[in-house]
């Protein structure tokens, strides 16, 4: 595996008119309890300060691209009720099209119950789908319109299976690139792959992806083997490009077995939660800017993962999850520093 000692990761893409990123996947609201530490299982601490924070893999995803300056479109389901109608004023506050949107009478909005230690900025997350669990392949079929027409369509697994399949299926047909952020860690169905161009995971999710793949196949053991072998254990799943993100490393990447790897930004991280969501916004944007200007070689997919490690270590620095998505212009003058 090579790691670029220089890129100009800086560079602008011509792009005219903006990507167009559709978004399929959760939309929650976050509620954030900070705590000396983590707890034990059983044990009871007592946190600290609380905030309720919009969220949700697929509505962060959906702001970061359109942070990132691409026009971005937002397919989900909220509930009838407060927190859905603020996801949805935060959507439109942060240029994200909601017409994919759905309100569900018969549940109410999902939402993510987060701790996050005070001293290790680490965090867990549960969460209770609530009308995420509704999604279905019909709502999709209602919406295929706005799939046909993005350059990107970027899933997550925080809603139904047979929705995701099917939206990756039209959109695979129509000619977009189907990108697949496997989170949280699940198995992927073979109708999945094979509409998937580029897998994201970190390495837990990775191991879980290729171990489902495999006769007789083992997580545990997967997830002991060199990043550049599970790259390529992805790839040959008939994925054409796998991302591997790596935390405080960076991320590592391979297409057409060449594997590389990208270092980490330097940053003081506060709260975790949303990096991986900004990694894969700022990935899917800069992806599609450079599928338009026809360069997706490899330097030109080491640029678009510098950019989205980039984007990723800014949004540890900060609280929340879409409060902490970063600005283009914010990333760029970290991409100059390096």
């Amino acid at each position: 595996m090579t790691t670029p000692r220089h890129f100009a990761s800086d560079r602008p893409v011509n792009t005219s008119p903006p990507a167009n990123i559709c978004v399929l996947g959760s939309i929650n609201m976050d509620l954030v309890v900070r705590s000396p530490r983590l707890p034990s299982p059983g044990e009871t601490l007592l946190g600290g300060s609380f905030s309720a924070f919009p969220g949700g893999k697929g509505a962060n995803q959906a702001v970061a691209a359109a942070r990132a300056g691409a026009l971005a479109t937002m397919i989900g389901m909220v509930g009838h009720d407060a927190h859905g109608q603020r996801l949805r004023r935060e959507l439109a506050d942060n240029a994200v099209g909601d017409s994919g949107v759905a309100t569900d009478d018969h549940a109410p909005t999902g939402v993510g119950l987060i701790t996050v230690g005070e001293n290790s900025s680490e965090n867990t997350i549960v969460v209770a789908p609530g009308a995420n669990a509704r999604l279905t392949p019909a709502h999709v079929e209602s919406v295929r319109e706005l799939i046909a027409a993005a350059d990107v369509l970027l899933v997550q697994l925080e809603v139904p299976m047979d929705a995701v399949v099917r939206a990756a299926q039209v959109a695979s047909q129509s000619g977009a690139t189907v990108m697949v952020n496997a989170a949280p860690a699940a198995p992927l169905p073979w109708e999945l792959l094979d509409a998937a161009d580029v897998v994201i995971v970190n390495q837990n999710e990775a191991a879980r992806v290729i171990a489902h793949a495999t006769v007789g196949g083992d997580a545990g053991e997967v997830a002991t083997r060199p990043v550049d072998e599970q790259l390529d254990a992805i790839e040959r799943l008939g994925v054409g490009c796998a991302v591997i993100t790596l935390g405080s490393h960076g991320a590592a990447f391979s297409r057409a077995r060449e594997c590389r790897r990208v270092p980490a930004f330097e940053v003081t991280a506060a709260d975790t939660v949303g990096a991986g969501d900004a990694f894969c916004g700022y990935f899917a944007a800069r992806y599609a800017e450079h599928r338009a200007a026809a360069s997706l070689d490899a330097d030109a997919l080491t640029d678009t993962v510098t950019w989205a490690c980039a984007a990723g270590a800014l949004a540890a620095t900060r609280h929340g999850a879409i409060p902490s998505l970063p600005r283009r212009d914010e990333v760029v003058r970290l991409l100059c520093r390096r």
